[in-house]
């Protein structure tokens, strides 16, 4: 059980020591004395302490989410209410000074009350509101209570480990979650590009002369009575068009803060062009590459593939797989051992510990209160590290990317699934790559690649992920300069890459994007010239 000295405790402590010591020099037994029942007291303090939390927690100390579900769907920006319910069944009262929560990284929680008391044999009602600022499975771990001491010189950190898991959606995930006005298309055609083409049965284009090979049941037979020879009634059906976008989510663009990295702007922009083309009834297929394909989901219309969608973009861009982690075999064990402690009901021996395959065994005894599911295993290196990693997965915990880049070979995975699309049928009308702007001279076989696209499978567009994303919250000193030099360095290699992907007919999107703030020294050399 951890134990925390109050200030007060600490002031007391060294003022008995100086005490004491005083004491000493002056050899004055009365002072000397007076220090030692300073520090007999704290001492006393702090067994008291030690009693007084370790008879509440044997009498049954507990936090209960209100709520049936077990995790909870939001978009990424939006905040979300749950309602939690602490415990005591102790006849005393436990008085706390901070309500503290044990979550991802990637959310902010506010508790309310944060500090207060749990009356004897009574409840307190906890208001939790989570905001989540970067897409995925996040968990929220469970609660924190500082529990004071009867002196109020020490606090004793109680954890209550009850698990609660937030999927956090791109941002335009918020549209799909408000009904319909005036209900959704249900017809569409399977391929093509907008526009109309006969022989359809949606508006009337036209009466004319009945030709051989016409159907019967479209003979306009009023017309052909007063004109004396058949006549048809020719109709338009507006054709829909067949949308591939293809996210780039290599590593190295989830550098950055949380929910301001090149990849989240991606996924967000990614996922407000899908919603763009399905509000239009245009099938949307989706790819996520890296160093290897990572996703694949076939073109198709309809509120649920929205939501297939969603998933796709905000889950399967994840760093807990073995070639995108930054964690290696140890540390992901060493993560699954601190979660698992006061989650598994036998303890941890240091054996259990070093052995991966018994950690292994341990974790997956308790993924029953896992709140997500892990539907496909992570990459890993074996069997023993991919139970590992699936019980980060599964609960929630986050791994950090791998530092070392991978972008020679998401490009040759880009090209091959280019390649997969060009064949796929119905053929793609649209193509769009979401990626940073390809280098000319450190990739040229990209760019080679690309000016193979056959036209007539599509007309392709590229889509450029700003590197500079996040960089405008670095306005002081050293960084802001920084800042400035990066912006300068991605707009001329944006600048060479759009002009290459031109010259091969690939049209580049221009994304809304802030203009760069120049350092303050710059900025007045600019205004003095």
């Amino acid at each position: 059980m951890q134990l925390h000295p109050t200030r007060t405790a600490v002031d007391l402590t060294f003022a008995a020591i100086f005490v004491v010591v005083v004491g000493l020099i002056a050899e004055r037994a009365a002072i000397v004395a007076w220090g030692g029942a300073l520090l007999l007291g704290l001492v006393t303090a702090r067994s008291v302490t030690l009693l007084g939390v370790a008879r509440i927690r044997s009498a049954g100390f507990e936090m209960l989410w209100q709520e049936q579900r077990r995790r909870v769907r939001v978009a990424v920006g939006e905040t979300v209410r749950l309602e939690a319910e602490v415990r005591n069944r102790d006849d005393r009262a436990a008085r706390y000074v901070e309500l503290r929560s044990v979550h991802s990284p990637h959310l902010s929680v506010t508790l309310e009350p944060n500090r207060g008391e749990v009356p004897a044999g009574g409840r307190l009602s906890v208001a939790v509101e989570i905001r989540a600022s970067r897409t995925g499975r996040h968990g929220l771990y469970g609660l924190s209570l500082e529990v004071q001491g009867g002196p109020g010189l020490y606090e004793v950190p109680l954890t209550f480990a009850n698990p609660f898991g937030v999927e956090a959606m791109p941002r335009v995930y918020s549209m799909r979650t408000r009904p319909a006005i005036g209900g959704r298309s249900r017809s569409h055609a399977d391929a093509g590009r907008p526009g109309k083409r006969p022989n359809g049965n949606y508006e009337l284009r036209e009466i004319r002369a009945y030709q051989p090979g016409d159907a019967f049941k479209r003979v306009a037979w009023k017309a052909s009575a007063r004109r004396g020879r058949l006549m048809v009634r020719e109709f338009d059906i507006e054709e829909r068009e067949v949308v591939w976008l293809v996210l780039d989510a290599s590593v190295e663009l989830w550098a950055g803060p949380s929910g301001g990295s090149p990849l989240d702007w991606a996924i967000d922009a990614t996922a407000s062009l899908a919603e763009h083309h399905l509000q239009l009834g245009n099938r949307v297929g989706v790819a996520v590459v890296g160093g290897r394909q990572l996703a694949w989901l076939p073109p198709a219309a309809g509120a649920a593939h929205a939501a297939r969608v969603m998933e796709v973009l905000a889950f399967s861009s994840h760093t807990h797989d073995f070639d995108r982690s930054g964690l290696d075999s140890g540390d992901i064990a060493h993560r699954v051992a601190e979660h698992l402690r006061p989650l598994s009901a036998a303890p941890l021996s240091d054996a259990a510990l070093r052995d991966h395959q018994r950690l292994a065994k341990h974790a997956h005894a308790v993924l029953g209160k896992a709140p997500f599911d892990v539907i496909s295993a992570p990459v890993c290196s074996n069997p023993a590290d991919g139970a590992l990693r699936a019980y980060l997965m599964a609960f929630g915990i986050d791994s950090p990317p791998k530092v070392e880049p991978e972008r020679s070979r998401t490009d040759l995975a880009l090209m091959a699934t280019l390649t997969e699309i060009s064949k796929q049928k119905p053929h793609p009308s649209l193509v769009v790559v979401c990626s940073p702007l390809p280098e000319p001279n450190e990739q040229a076989t990209l760019i080679e690649g690309l000016s193979k696209w056959p036209r007539r499978r599509g007309q392709l567009r590229w889509l450029p992920v700003p590197l500079e994303h996040g960089l405008e919250d670095m306005d002081e000193g050293v960084a802001q300069t920084v800042a400035f030099a990066v912006r300068l360095r991605t707009e001329a290699r944006a600048a060479a890459g759009s002009e290459a992907l031109r010259r091969i007919g690939v049209r580049v999107e221009r994304p809304e994007r802030r203009r760069p703030a120049l350092p303050k020294d710059e900025t007045a050399q600019t205004v003095a010239s």
